[in-house]
């Protein structure tokens, strides 16, 4: 009896521990850090010490900065305010941009930064993140998702180029209004390729020229510019990127196979990415956002752009 009586003391204990640390879970359940905030040192195998910051509470989601060339820290000072209570953003600058040295080994391959972003994911000790992409940033966020499928739990696409053919041809098209009649034939000769006529525009393109093509408002260029002042603007990569092979491969057709929940956020006045250029993503389970923007709507339309992650990630499966 004492035996039985000893049995059955231990199964109560058992299942008060369990109602205890249930209640616990459910006392605390919400968005709590996966990670400590702050500036870790991440180091990659080649010996790049990649800047990274980490902020917010929430699902853990890093942030794929464009350019190429560009860095983390203009996004961050937009797209934070917008999320830091739901996801812990991952800031980190690509090599040979921003904050992150330039590789003297000059591999600024997509197969490298690929690589870099996996060894980010690793160093952080985490099972699988988010990935938040702006413009160029969308060649390697969706070329990391084809590669890595297990390790995404969702992609938040915004005004992401994934083909820079396109993007070019999108450009000069954009830009032609502006243009004086005498420049604009050249352009316009189907002859010649995107990548002849978008060198073409380059010289002729004056900084009120990419002012309109990118903003919907002086104000929005004003804002980034302001927000760009802290960019050392030593890095190396934006003189690589549009020139290496790697990044002028069609993404558009790895879209198909990627199978994670996508958020496709597009500006209808982006004459950089083009305002159509989304229609051509075949992501099989995406949602689209349209915003009266340009290229850059988490500055011209923040309100818009927090609503719209806000409103995916609550349809967004927490086990994938």
């Amino acid at each position: 009896m004492l035996i039985a009586h000893l049995g059955q003391l231990r199964r109560m204990a058992l299942l008060l521990l369990l109602l205890l640390t249930t209640g616990a879970a459910l006392a605390s359940d919400g968005p709590k850090p996966a990670l400590a905030n702050g500036t870790p040192t991440i180091t990659t195998s080649d010996g790049i010490r990649l800047f990274t910051k980490i902020t917010g509470k929430g699902l853990p989601c890093v942030f794929i900065h464009g350019g190429p060339g560009a860095w983390s820290g203009m996004p961050e000072t937009f797209i934070d305010p917008l999320v830091k209570d739901k996801l812990q953003m991952v800031w980190y600058d690509q090599r040979g941009s921003g904050r992150t040295p330039n590789d003297p080994n000059k591999n600024y391959s997509l197969e490298r930064q690929v690589q870099d972003l996996e060894e980010l994911r690793q160093q952080l000790g985490l099972e699988k993140w988010l990935l938040m992409a702006h413009s160029f940033g969308g060649t390697i966020a969706t070329e990391y998702a084809a590669r890595y499928p297990q390790r995404v739990q969702g992609l938040m696409l915004l005004n992401c180029t994934l083909s820079l053919e396109e993007a070019m041809k999108n450009t000069v098209a954009g830009a032609l209004p502006y243009l004086p009649a005498e420049a604009k034939a050249p352009l316009q000769d189907a002859a010649k390729s995107a990548e002849e006529r978008f060198g073409m525009l380059m010289p002729q393109m004056k900084p009120e020229i990419w002012q309109k093509l990118q903003y919907k408002t002086l104000e929005g260029h004003q804002k980034v510019t302001e927000a760009d002042k802290g960019n050392p603007g030593t890095g190396e990569f934006g003189s690589y990127g549009f020139s290496l092979p790697d990044y002028r491969k069609n993404f558009l057709e790895l879209t198909p196979q990627i199978k994670a929940p996508v958020l496709v956020v597009t500006g209808k006045i982006d004459n950089c990415v083009g305002p159509e250029h989304y229609k051509l993503f075949r992501f099989p389970n995406q949602q689209v956002a349209q915003m009266q923007t340009g290229h850059v709507p988490f500055v011209e339309e923040p309100e818009a752009v927090g609503k719209a992650i806000a409103g995916w990630l609550k349809k967004l499966p927490r086990k994938v």
